[in-house]
């Protein structure tokens, strides 16, 4: 079967992590788009195989466009990842403002990254049964931020948020997303429940004196519970090995 000839080419060149979308032997190099008509250039982003949400900046012939703008022969393309330090608001920024919170939503790949986001106190929605249109729908209802090892979920179009999680380890994941979105700052553990994502406050010990075992009751003073599934929590043995993980976090940035 013949392969179909298309009339038109422009160059695409990739930056930086972009380069982790595509296959070894194109990264880091100018590839060649072939088309008919006037694609959009987000269409032809995500045709090379790069999600748009992991887009900030695209330059034809040296000029900054929005996602819609046209793809022409002859035009040559860069595309560039989300910036952490360079100020870019003189040119077209393609993602909307940064979320005014930091919430996030991950796929059924990442649960032990969603405790440990919890645990850092980051508001971490997660469910092994969530399907692909209901984290969509979900981020885009309370505008979270998809966390995903499936870099197709995000190339639906009502995505404005959402990064591929590189690392395997969970321990290099958290490092990775915290390092993502600059949230070292913003860390408060403690705070959310590792289980549900409730959020976690002092409670009295009468108040839940019945639901404590006999060696609980006789060491410990002070507890808190999760005001969504009522989860108890202490400072026990595993609170000092938990306080140590954080500060390994917090030491390799």
């Amino acid at each position: 079967m013949m392969q179909r000839a298309y009339p038109h080419t422009a160059a695409f060149r990739f930056y930086e992590e972009l380069n982790d979308f595509l296959p070894a032997k194109k990264r880091k190099r100018t590839l060649a788009f072939h088309f008919d008509g006037r694609p959009a250039v987000k269409f032809a982003v995500e045709a090379l195989g790069v999600p748009h949400t992991e887009v900030d900046l695209i330059l034809i012939n040296g000029v900054s466009v929005g996602f819609d703008h046209p793809v022409r022969h002859g035009d040559r393309v860069s595309v560039y990842p989300v910036f952490e330090s360079l100020d870019i608001s003189p040119v077209v920024r393609l993602r909307p403002k940064p979320l005014r919170r930091t919430a996030f939503i991950l796929d059924v790949h990442l649960g032990k990254l969603a405790r440990h986001l919890r645990l850092l106190g980051f508001d971490s929605l997660y469910r092994n049964d969530f399907e692909d249109p209901t984290i969509v729908a979900l981020s885009v209802a309370q505008q979270r931020i998809i966390l995903t090892r499936d870099r197709h979920l995000l190339q639906a179009g009502v995505v404005t948020h959402g990064y591929w999680v590189r690392a395997n380890r969970v321990d290099a994941q958290v490092r990775e997303v915290v390092r993502r979105f600059d949230l070292q700052g913003a860390i408060r553990p403690f705070r959310r429940c590792t289980e549900c994502n409730g959020r976690i406050f002092p409670v009295d010990r009468a108040d839940v004196w019945d639901a404590l075992e006999p060696q609980t009751r006789r060491y410990y003073d002070a507890f808190f519970q999760c005001d969504g599934c009522r989860r108890i929590y202490w400072k026990g043995s595993h609170y000092i090995k938990l306080v140590a993980r954080i500060q390994g976090y917090l030491a390799s940035e």
